[in-house]
């Protein structure tokens, strides 16, 4: 394999991993939020839908290209998360009511697009200190 393909794996390993631990700290804090037992079992159980959806957004907008990118990656992946997330919730009988719909959009933004803008800030500055 050439480097330039085995270093875009690795890339796309590592932004899928990120995405896949972001959900999970998602479903633990909303679990934690409303007191729920049965902690890691829980969290899976919340997280599922989520990740499920994660891995559609991915598909659809082929994030392994770029996957640190803010658009298209991104918002792929945030809005394939929720909206397939929310709908395999639904389809499986769990909760989804308007103000969870709103909480989830908004936590998963500040998670999932929120380290991709902070990597796009940094590779700007370093560019940046490099032509300086």
């Amino acid at each position: 394999m050439p480097a330039a393909k085995s270093a875009l794996v690795r890339t796309a390993l590592f932004a899928g991993l990120a995405d896949a631990i972001l959900i999970l700290v998602f479903a633990a804090i909303g679990r934690d939020a409303h007191q729920r037992a049965d902690v890691l079992t829980g969290v899976f159980a919340t997280a599922w839908p989520f990740l499920a959806g994660a891995m559609i957004g991915w598909l659809v907008v082929r994030a392994w290209r770029a996957p640190f990118k803010t658009w298209p990656a991104g918002v792929g992946i945030w809005i394939g998360t929720v909206a397939g997330g929310m709908l395999l919730r639904a389809a499986t009988g769990q909760t989804v009511v308007l103000a969870f719909i709103i909480v989830a959009l908004v936590s998963l933004a500040i998670l999932l697009l929120g380290y991709r803008a902070v990597i796009a800030l940094v590779v700007r500055v370093r560019r940046q200190s490099r032509q300086s």
